[in-house]
């Protein structure tokens, strides 16, 4: 018997993995909500990944999801400390040398926190961090 996500979703032997998958499934739906066009998930280098790549008013923005359901604001920034966001940053110019379409974008990079409680079912920080 296959599961779905809803039983995923309830499941407690879920993995980290599917978590994460569901979080970003989560993101993305939000910010096609929101009027942003997905361009890329998962991209990775050697050094790092990006969740979500979108493009929404000239401007391309690198996503990173967070779910944290049993974690708290503090978790989130505990998260995502300097090292992680070196990470982010290094592996978006890796991408933008692959993809010169951008080369005129503004480039911007996002926080998506899911499921936190005390928080939206998605929080959006706009701008969380910069190079």
């Amino acid at each position: 018997m296959t599961k779905t996500l809803q039983n995923l979703k309830n499941c407690k032997e879920i993995s980290t993995r599917q978590k994460g998958n569901l979080g970003e499934d989560k993101a993305c739906q939000y910010l096609a909500d929101h009027g942003y066009q997905i361009v890329d998930r998962n991209y990775r280098i050697r050094t790092g990944e990006i969740d979500i790549i979108a493009f929404k008013d000239e401007t391309l923005v690198f996503v990173e999801v967070k779910s944290l359901p049993g974690g708290t604001i503090e978790t989130l920034a505990h998260e995502l400390n300097s090292t992680k966001q070196k990470k982010i940053i290094k592996t978006s110019k890796s991408y933008l040398q692959k993809h010169r379409q951008y080369s005129n974008s503004y480039i911007r990079y996002d926080v998506l926190a899911i499921d936190v409680p005390g928080l939206d079912p998605v929080h959006h920080i706009v701008n969380a961090f910069s190079e």
